[in-house]
């Protein structure tokens, strides 16, 4: 979770009172954060001869981008505790309204654009600096380093529209970058901040493209080079009385919530309070010009009964609104059903998707220490575990009483680990790899749990024989049908290390699960032929140590051709489910020149099969 340090003195002042750490404390946990760290009693840092004032550090959940600065956490806290109402935001309707024209060739690089502009901002030092820090916040937690949402601010009193938001050869971008005297192109500022502590780590978004993204006035004056830095030209300073922001992302939805963020936490210091200037996006190539920022409430429904349920209270619509109504939300009993509540979500509350989340902020106005605890319990909450969990822990458990070690390596391995060493070939298409990894031992995301039990052994050599190990967790795959181009998939994996083979032993171990899973073991044949099965049923075939494995939702993939077991002592398994047969895993004696890559000098005989087959 993000970390917010603020002024003390100047919170408490905002707040109306004093806090004794103590009483601070508990104010944050009943709002739902963490006080992590009061610095009065700590040597603070001396900066021109003048001490740091006492800080409070303060833990915020990573969905609230609201209270990412002093001005959120201010504001919140105030509305909570019933000082002040939820801000009314408003647009202005300016004579002519500011525009940003989007260029096709944006497209090519990073498509969206957003602004917006704050009139008659009163800068002190404070809110200066807490104004550049929320920009900061936002760009490493909601904008992930930046990669897919921008900011940039400027002295609109310095530049001139309407604005153009285009894209151009890095040749051909020419301005003086911020806090710099030198005039450079695209290409010499890729080089020149390359080694800069904070610049240098957001070159690589853009450095490798034909175009770089950039923001000119009218005058054909560059404002910014978005993602990584502004023009000194319109840099902003305490005299700053007009802002113009500017916006860029990948992600228009995550675009939109930094606008909004941006604009409820600083329009509180405009000549008139929360109000915002909105700018009109011209996209002409593509015909969807509209105007930002959108701060309209959203409109949401919550059930009392669901509320009631989940948090054991019996709560009328009433009393949930004005609960609500702590929690910055405007809300009130529905007219169409005496069950519903009609609520509305301010702009600054970008975190509420579900009636859950309006359930989980009357929890906490309601007071967590006041919520109903009784046994059984009453409330609608009480956690359950995915299937494919309580699966695993079956199987976890099981396999333990049957006197077998669990084991728990990282889930990243090197490339060679993966498929080198098990004498399986990188189709190209199955890892997920790692773009920049830190070193040889974390390349790629296992596909397999073989690799982690393997080297558990290797490291484990000095412990006596015979070893019996097992892990029951996830690997991963490529899949570009999935949203995040990847999926995982839950896997058991057994080895057994001694003098002897011990294939009979993991061999055992694969009925036992088997059994405990309720599947019946039949023959080839019959799993083949008796199309009239429709229980869930096992058989095994023996292979030659290179056999086709499919699992189950891998059909779509080319089949590997693995070569990881010795000839004659290996089996792939099947399972007859729903009378379709599927290939789950494998199982037997690992190649001698496996047992050499990974340093063995006993036999070693693995299992391994897919899970998730048996949900």
């Amino acid at each position: 979770m993000p970390t917010i340090s603020v002024d003390k003195a100047a919170l408490f002042k905002e707040l109306g009172r004093e806090y004794t750490t103590e009483e601070f404390d508990e104010l944050c946990f009943e709002f739902g954060i963490e006080l992590d760290e009061d610095t009065t009693d700590q040597d603070r840092p001396i900066v021109d001869g003048v001490q740091e004032p006492p800080q409070l550090k303060i833990e915020i959940p990573a969905n609230r981008y609201d209270l990412l600065c002093f001005e959120g956490i201010a504001l919140m806290l105030n509305i909570f505790l019933g000082r002040v109402s939820l801000p009314e935001y408003k647009l202005t309707q300016p004579a002519k309204m500011e525009q940003i024209i989007v260029k096709e060739d944006t497209t090519k690089i990073r498509p969206y654009v957003s602004g917006a502009i704050l009139r008659g901002v009163k800068f002190d030092q404070a809110r200066y600096e807490s104004f550049i820090a929320l920009q900061d916040k936002l760009h490493q937690n909601l904008a992930r380093a930046r990669t897919l949402v921008s900011i940039g601010t400027h002295d609109y009193d310095t530049v001139q529209g309407p604005f153009t938001y285009d894209a151009q050869a890095p040749k051909d971008i020419k301005f003086t970058p911020l806090n710099q005297t030198q005039e450079m192109n695209g290409e010499e500022l890729m080089n020149f901040y390359e080694k800069h502590q904070q610049l240098g780590k957001y070159l690589h978004i853009i450095r490798d493209s034909p175009v770089y993204p950039v923001i000119y006035d009218s005058k054909k004056t560059v404002c910014s080079l978005p993602p990584i830095i502004n023009s000194d030209h319109s840099k902003i300073s305490l005299n700053t009385t007009n802002i113009f922001i500017e916006i860029t992302a990948l992600d228009r939805t995550k675009l939109e919530i930094v606008n909004r963020m941006m604009v409820t936490m600083f329009s509180q210091y405009t000549s008139e309070p929360f109000t915002i200037e909105p700018v009109q996006i011209v996209s002409e190539h593509n015909n969807e010009t509209r105007v930002t920022p959108d701060i309209a409430p959203r409109t949401a429904h919550a059930e009392v009964s669901y509320i009631n349920q989940c948090c054991g209270l019996e709560l009328s619509p009433a009393e949930i609104c004005t609960k609500l109504t702590k929690m910055s939300y405007r809300a009130k009993p529905s007219t169409t059903s005496p069950d519903i509540i009609d609520v509305e979500i301010p702009p600054t509350r970008a975190d509420v998707l579900h009636q859950c989340d309006i359930m989980e902020d009357v929890a906490i106005a309601h007071g967590f220490n006041s919520l109903p605890r009784a046994f059984p319990q009453i409330s609608g909450t009480i956690a359950q575990p995915l299937p494919i969990n309580k699966l695993t822990d079956i199987v976890r458990v099981e396999t333990a009483m049957a006197g077998w070690s669990e084991v728990m390596p990282l889930i990243l391995c090197s490339h060679d680990e993966n498929f080198g060493w098990l004498n399986r070939k990188d189709d190209g298409n199955t890892a997920v790899k790692l773009a920049n990894p830190k070193t040889t031992e974390f390349q790629v995301v296992r596909t397999s749990l073989l690799p982690g039990l393997l080297k558990t052994i290797r490291e484990n050599k000095h412990h006596s024989v015979p070893m019996k190990i097992f892990e029951v967790s996830d690997v991963a795959f490529k899949d570009l049908s999935m949203e995040r181009k990847s999926r995982n998939e839950r896997h058991f994996a057994a080895a057994f290390y001694g003098k002897s083979g011990g294939f009979e032993i993991v061999h055992g171990l694969l009925d036992r699960v088997m059994a405990m899973l309720k599947t019946a073991f039949i023959t080839g044949e019959e799993g083949l032929e008796n199309s009239a099965v429709t229980d869930s049923q096992y058989y095994i075939q023996e292979t030659d140590g290179k056999f086709a494995c499919k699992t189950l939702y891998r059909n779509d993939l080319t089949d590997l051709i693995e070569s990881t077991y010795f000839p004659g002592h290996a089996g792939s398994i099947h399972v007859r489910i729903g009378g379709k047969d599927q290939v789950i895993g494998s199982f037997g004696v690992l190649h001698p020149t496996v047992l050499e890559n990974y340093e063995l000098k006993y036999p070693v005989s693995v299992l391994e099969l897919n899970v998730e087959a048996f949900l």
